[in-house]
C-alpha cells in the first residue's frame, strides 16, 4: 500500500486496566494521526480514557528511545552512548552466558517483567521460552492481583465474577474499594444506566474519590477493614432472615459455619473496626439483602494489605448468601480474566525449563541485596527488565535502588523511555509500542478478546519484545525450533485451545473483526445455577483447602500488618495510614513523562484537617512523609476528602521527575499478603511533618 494512503487499523489498548479497549488508529502517509475508541465495541463504546487519548503523544514523544544504548557513566546517572543492535546483543549474550556458565549457574539470572503490556505475545511468549531454555530463575509475578485472585478461588473457585453488562438490571450497585472513573471508566456508563433506572449507587472507600463524588453515598471505611464490614453485613442478613435459604442449601458449603462466624461480628464491633456507624452497617446490610439484584464491584486496591486475600474471599461470599448470583445485575466482580483460556503453555513452552528457584517480584530489594533474607538460592548477577519499571514501582524503593547500584550486577532493560530503571542499566534496548507490533489480548473487566494489528512501522531501530528475545536466543545458541516462530505463528498457537468459552475466538474471526466475545451469554451469569469451580462444586464458605494451608477455613477479618490496634507502638510513632493509589492521569508509572498529562503537577498529599492542624500543615505546605523505611516530599492538600488518620498520595511518580528524587514507594515494605504473596502497598504507617 502506498505511504500516501489513508487507512484505519484495529488495535487494543495494552495497559493494565480492566477495560482492555478496542481502538482504531488512523494512519496518513505512514504516520498515526488519530487513536479513537471503537464505537462498535460493546464495552469501549467509542471513547478512550484520559491517558490513552494521549497515546500518540507517547508514541511520538521526543524522548522516545530509538536505538540501543550502552552505559558509560555511573549507574543511576543515565549516561549512555548509542551502539548497534549487533554490538548490544553480542555483549548481552556474552555476559548472560558467562553468568550461566559460572559457579551459580543460570539461576543467577533473573527476568523481571509485569504488565507494561498485557498482550499475550509481547508479555509472555518468546521471553518465557528464552528464560526457560536458559534455566534462569522464575519470577513470581505478584505485584498486582494475586491476593485477590486467591481470595476469589477459595470462595467461588476461580477469578471469575459477574458480568458488567448486567449492571443496567441492578437495583443496587456497590463500588467497593474501586475508583471506577479513574481505574475502570468504561464500567461507568453501565452504572449510569442502572442509576437512571432507579438503582442506588454506593461507594465504600477510605478516600472520597472522583467516583465517590458521583455516587449517591460515600462510606468512608478505614483502610484494610473491608472483611469486617462484610462480616457485619452477614450478621444482619442472617439475624433478619434476609438470606436465600434455597440457594444456600443447594449451592453452598458451610453455611451453618458461616452463620456462627457472623455472630462474632455484631454491628457495634464492626463499627469500632471500620469507623462506620453501627446503624449505617445495619442499613447497608438491609439494602443489600432486600435488593433484587445487587452488583458489587471490587478492585485490586482493596487487597493491598496483609489480610487482602481474606478480604476479597469474604466479600465474594455475600451474593451466595442472598442469592444475587441468580439474576442479571447481581453478584460480585473482581475480574473476568479466568474465562480467557489462551494456550499459555504453547506460548511459554514450560517443558524447556528445569527445576529452578522462584523469586517473588515484590521482594526485588531482598533478591538483589540479601538473598539469604528469604528468597533463597544464589545471588542475582544478571537482571533483564521488560514491561516494568521496578526502580519506581517496586516496594521498599531504597533497597531496590541500592541493589540496582551494585557494580557487579549486569542489567538489561527493554524500554520506550529512559525510565528510573533504565538509568541503572548496562544496556537499554528500544522496544516497540502497541502501534508497532502484533498482539492479542484478554480482558479482566469484560468478555471480549481483542486483536492488535501493527498500525505503523517501528520507529527508529525499535523492535518488538518477541524479536529481541528471538535474536538473543540466536546469539546464545539456543537451538530449539520454537525460537524461529514468528509473531503470526505465536498468535495462532495462543488460539489453539479446546476450552468451550474460547470457541468463538478464532484466528479468522479476530482478523476479520478485530475483537470477538467469548462463547458466553450476554449478560453472563456464571453461578446462577451453582457450577462453582471449587473442589466441591459449591460456593465454599468453609474451605478445606485453606484449612490444609493452616489458615482459617471460614471468612474472617485478617487485619493489616500495620493495623494500629495490632501494632500500637509503631502506630504511636507513625499514626497515619498512607494510601498511594494511581493518579488519574497515570497508570502506575506509564504516562508520567507525557507533559500534557503531568500538567506541571508534582507529588501531592491529601490530609484531613484533623491531622493537618496539630502538625502545622496548611494548604500548599510542602511536607515530608516518612517512616523507618524512607521518606518523600509532597505538597499538602488539606481536605475532608480523606477520613482522619488516612493520607492519600496519588502515585506512582518517576523519581527523576520529582523535586527530591523520591516517590511513595520509599515508605512501602516488602511484606506480603495472607495468600498469594501479593504486595501490601496500602498497609503502610507513616508520619507527616512540614519540610524543614
Amino acid at each position: 500500500m502506498p505511504d500516501s494512503a489513508v487507512r484505519t487499523v484495529r488495535g487494543a489498548c495494552p495497559h493494565d486496566c480492566p477495560d482492555t479497549c478496542a481502538f482504531i488508529t488512523t494512519v496518513e502517509n505512514g504516520r498515526a494521526v488519530r487513536v479513537q475508541g471503537d464505537p462498535d465495541h460493546p464495552f469501549t463504546a467509542g471513547f478512550l480514557c484520559a491517558k490513552v487519548n494521549r497515546y500518540l503523544e507517547r508514541t511520538y514523544h521526543p524522548d522516545r528511545l530509538l536505538h540501543p544504548l550502552k552505559r558509560v557513566g555511573r549507574k543511576g546517572r543515565g549516561e549512555f552512548v548509542r551502539v548497534s543492535w549487533d554490538e548490544a546483543l553480542t555483549a548481552i549474550a556474552s555476559r548472560l552466558r558467562a553468568v550461566a556458565d559460572g559457579p551459580h549457574g543460570a539461576q543467577a539470572i533473573l527476568p523481571y517483567s509485569y504488565a507494561g503490556t498485557m498482550g499475550m505475545l509481547q508479555a509472555q511468549s518468546m521471553d518465557r521460552r528464552f528464560f526457560n531454555a536458559l534455566g534462569a530463575s522464575r519470577l513470581d509475578r505478584t505485584i498486582c492481583s494475586t491476593a485477590g485472585a486467591w481470595g476469589m478461588r477459595m470462595t467461588v473457585g476461580a477469578n471469575v465474577g459477574a458480568d458488567a453488562e448486567g449492571i443496567p438490571s441492578s437495583d443496587l450497585v456497590i463500588l467497593w474499594g474501586t475508583n471506577t472513573l479513574t481505574a475502570n471508566p468504561h464500567l461507568w456508563p453501565f452504572v449510569r444506566q442502572a442509576k437512571d433506572a432507579g438503582a442506588r449507587v454506593l461507594c465504600i472507600d477510605p478516600i472520597r474519590t472522583r467516583t465517590a463524588e458521583q455516587c449517591d453515598e460515600w462510606l468512608p471505611i478505614r483502610p484494610g477493614t473491608d472483611a469486617a464490614l462484610a462480616l457485619g453485613m452477614m450478621h444482619v442478613l442472617f439475624a433478619e432472615g434476609l438470606q436465600d435459604d434455597a440457594y444456600l442449601a443447594k449451592h453452598t458449603l458451610g453455611a451453618d459455619h458461616l452463620r456462627q462466624r457472623a455472630l462474632e461480628y455484631p454491628p457495634e464491633r464492626v463499627a469500632a473496626l471500620t469507623g462506620l456507624p453501627a446503624e449505617r452497617i445495619i442499613t447497608l446490610a438491609r439494602e443489600y439483602g432486600r435488593a433484587r439484584a445487587a452488583f458489587v464491584r471490587i478492585n485490586y486496591g482493596l487487597q493491598r494489605h496483609g489480610g487482602g486475600a481474606m478480604a476479597v474471599r469474604t466479600i465474594a461470599a455475600l451474593p451466595a448468601i442472598t442469592g444475587h448470583w441468580q439474576r442479571a445485575g447481581g453478584g460480585v466482580q473482581l475480574s473476568t480474566s479466568a474465562n480467557f483460556k489462551y494456550n499459555t503453555a504453547a506460548l511459554e513452552r514450560p517443558e524447556l525449563s528445569r527445576e529452578v528457584r522462584t523469586i517473588n517480584m515484590i521482594r526485588l530489594g531482598d533478591a538483589l541485596l540479601r538473598p539469604d533474607a528469604g528468597v533463597g538460592g544464589p545471588p542475582v548477577q544478571a537482571l533483564v527488565v521488560y514491561n516494568s519499571n521496578p526502580a519506581a514501582v517496586a516496594p521498599d524503593r531504597n533497597a531496590v535502588l541500592a541493589g540496582l547500584r551494585r557494580e557487579d550486577l549486569f542489567t538489561v532493560v527493554l524500554e520506550h523511555f529512559q525510565t528510573d530503571t533504565a538509568d541503572y542499566a548496562d544496556y537499554v534496548l528500544p522496544a516497540t509500542t502497541q502501534l508497532e507490533h502484533l498482539d492479542v489480548h484478554f480482558a479482566y473487566g469484560h468478555h471480549y478478546a481483542t486483536l492488535n494489528r501493527p498500525a505503523i512501522a517501528p520507529l527508529g531501530e525499535c523492535k518488538p519484545n518477541t524479536q529481541i528475545f528471538r535474536e538473543l536466543a540466536a546469539k546464545l545458541g539456543l537451538a530449539d525450533p520454537c525460537f524461529s516462530d514468528d509473531d503470526d505463528t505465536l498468535l495462532r498457537q495462543a488460539l489453539t485451545t479446546s476450552d468451550p468459552k474460547m470457541a468463538t475466538v478464532t484466528y479468522e474471526a479476530l482478523m476479520a473483526h478485530g475483537w470477538v466475545r467469548l462463547n458466553v451469554p450476554t449478560p453472563y451469569l456464571p453461578y446462577a445455577e451453582g457450577g462453582f469451580s471449587t473442589p466441591s462444586g459449591k460456593c465454599e464458605f468453609y474451605s478445606a483447602r485453606m484449612e490444609a494451608m493452616g489458615l482459617d477455613p471460614l471468612p474472617a477479618f485478617t487485619p493489616p500488618h500495620e493495623f494500629p490496634e495490632v501494632v500500637p507502638e509503631l502506630a504511636a510513632r507513625f499514626p497515619i495510614t498512607l494510601v498511594s493509589s494511581p493518579r488519574h492521569q497515570f497508570l502506575n508509572t506509564t504516562f508520567v513523562n507525557v507533559a500534557s498529562l503531568r500538567r506541571d503537577a508534582e507529588p501531592e498529599l491529601t490530609v484531613h484537617p484533623d491531622d493537618a492542624t496539630p502538625r502545622g500543615i496548611d494548604q500548599g505546605t510542602r511536607v515530608v512523609v516518612f517512616n523507618d523505611r524512607g521518606a518523600f516530599s509532597a505538597v499538602a492538600r488539606v481536605s475532608d476528602q480523606v477520613r482522619p488518620g488516612v493520607a492519600w498520595a496519588p502515585s506512582v511518580w518517576w523519581g527523576k521527575l520529582t523535586s527530591d528524587g523520591h516517590n511513595a514507594n520509599e515508605t512501602t515494605s516488602q511484606r506480603t499478603t495472607d495468600m498469594g504473596a501479593g504486595p501490601v502497598f496500602y498497609d503502610n504507617l507513616v508520619e507527616i511533618a512540614p519540610e524543614a
